[in-house]
């Protein structure tokens, strides 16, 4: 899609004004406002972004704290740019505009955010009277549980805190899956199905993700590290809040022994390719590793607070996205990025018990909708941050960028993560116990006719059902040559049949 061309005779207000007036370099923040002189309001989307031209009226006085008020009012709250331009305010002049109107909903919450995000104090008294104003609207935002800012009074109802606080947006998208109650869909799936057809597809399916999370990264595990992997996943719904010592030592599981990381990474790591010799492309910068530790403990205190009212799937793109843009270890962070997805999912209750939902599998198969969703936070990352790559290979990056970290938007990554989820229930989950229940019948059919040995007959099923339920006579002479023609042609029929039947019962047969 062509960006966004203001009219020539609009002028910037809102964050636009104030990433001009300030000369900042940050994100583009999900809305832009333009003031009309003359004309018609209007909304334009460019892909993910919001361009609004609204009416002269709406214009306010042109001074910063004005143009705050009228993000907090009237724009999408983008708080990683909201920080960099409130770092930037003078704290005499935003204080000096509150005054004027110390019970304004608006003024209330400038006020909060300066404090909230540069950690300095405005030359203000505590309020002492006033009702309490809720700072995020749940109709617009998910959110975490509200916590009073008494000297503003404020309820913070932010996911997290300075350490670390995602914002994600209710839109239209979002509001879609929420109410498509994925956790009810996939508990219909499952039920009714015989409970040992179960059991047998979830070690397939534990053994799927594996293979599936190292495929990604184009590495394939040797067999000690993917039953180590195995062992994470099977795990995780029993697991005790994390912590550092918990992650490093999940870390070195994943991880050949020889990376293990006894801390978070004290070095400046980053995310490439090697294009030659001489060439190296960069396509994403995490954060200083001075910052790591701050924000690491800020994650696990979201995945430890009680988010009732925050969906399960919203706190797991919070939580796993969160980590692999933090990237704490030298290695192994994509792996636990999407073992956080199971944790997360497990631990609130809304993957069935002892089940597991496949979903490295549906971003394998859909490799190129993954890579956007994650360069969405990536590539405008690279775009303001200060960073340059040194003749040894290392990164360096300069000025704080802590912000863009601590409070980047997830909207995009929780709905990508909705989609992958419904996908695994609908193209993974549901056509392995189907496959499972089919083979189950052929099994007990072949069993009457000859009883082959498991590897065998789990052999002699799949080659049929790749040649049209028939055994090629390649396959016949080399892997059956000790079965009698009338058997081979017994079992082609006992598997033809138990195929031929449509859609399996809910229950594998005794």
């Amino acid at each position: 899609m062509m960006q966004f061309e203001p009219p020539h005779d609009a002028d910037p207000i809102g964050y636009a004004w104030l990433i001009e007036h300030y000369g900042v370099r940050v994100p583009r923040p999900p809305q832009l406002s333009y003031a009309l002189r003359k004309g018609a309001p209007r909304e334009v989307r460019d892909g993910d972004f919001l361009n609004k031209v609204v009416a002269r009226k709406l214009e306010p006085a042109a001074t910063p704290a004005a143009h705050f008020e009228f993000c907090l009012k009237h724009e999408l709250l983008a708080l990683d740019v909201l920080a960099r331009l409130l770092d930037r305010a003078d704290a005499d002049d935003l204080a000096e505009h509150i005054r004027d109107k110390p019970l304004g909903k608006y003024a209330r919450k400038l006020w909060f955010y300066f404090e909230f995000l540069t950690g300095r104090n405005l030359p203000l008294p505590d309020l002492d009277t006033g009702n309490y104003v809720t700072l995020l609207d749940v109709q617009d935002y998910f959110t975490g549980p509200e916590r009073r800012s008494s000297r503003q009074r404020i309820f913070n109802n932010l996911i997290g805190d300075q350490r670390f606080s995602p914002v994600v947006r209710r839109t239209e998208r979002l509001r879609h899956w929420q109410s498509a109650d994925l956790a009810l869909r996939a508990r219909s799936v499952v039920a009714g199905y015989d409970p040992q057809l179960l059991a047998r597809a979830v070690n397939y399916l534990y053994t799927k993700e594996t293979m599936s999370s190292y495929e990604i990264e184009r590495e394939v595990p040797n067999p000690s590290r993917a039953e180590r992997f195995i062992a994470l996943l099977r795990t995780a719904a029993e697991r005790r809040d994390l912590d550092k010592a918990a992650l490093v030592s999940l870390q070195n599981a994943v991880v050949d022994p020889r990376f293990r990381d006894t801390d978070y990474r004290t070095d400046q790591n980053y995310v490439g390719q090697t294009v030659s010799w001489t060439d190296e492309r960069v396509h994403y910068v995490p954060p200083k590793p001075e910052d790591v530790p701050s924000l690491m403990e800020g994650l696990i205190d979201v995945m430890r607070t009680n988010h009732a009212e925050l969906h399960p799937v919203v706190l797991a793109a919070v939580a796993s996205f969160g980590f692999v843009y933090v990237h704490p270890f030298q290695d192994g962070n994509g792996r636990l990025h999407r073992w956080l997805i199971h944790y997360v999912l497990a631990r609130s209750g809304f993957t069935p018990e002892g089940l597991i939902f496949p979903v490295s599998s549906v971003m394998l198969t859909r490799r190129a909708a993954y890579d956007r969703c994650l360069e969405r936070i990536s590539q405008p990352l690279l775009e303001v941050l200060e960073w340059r790559l040194r003749p040894d290979g290392s990164v360096q990056v300069d000025g704080e960028t802590s912000a863009f970290y601590r409070y980047f938007d997830a909207t995009t990554a929780t709905a990508c993560l909705f989609e992958w989820i419904e996908a695994t229930i609908e193209l993974e989950l549901k056509p392995e116990l189907d496959f499972l229940v089919r083979y189950q019948r052929a099994r007990t059919a072949m069993q009457a006719i000859v009883d082959l040995p498991e590897r065998k007959a789990v052999l002699f099923i799949k080659l049929c059902v790749q040649n049209q339920l028939r055994l090629a006579p390649a396959k016949r002479k080399s892997q059956f040559e000790m079965l009698a023609d009338d058997e081979v042609a017994a079992l082609e029929e006992a598997v033809a049949e138990a195929y031929r039947q449509g859609d399996p019962p809910a229950t594998a047969p005794e």
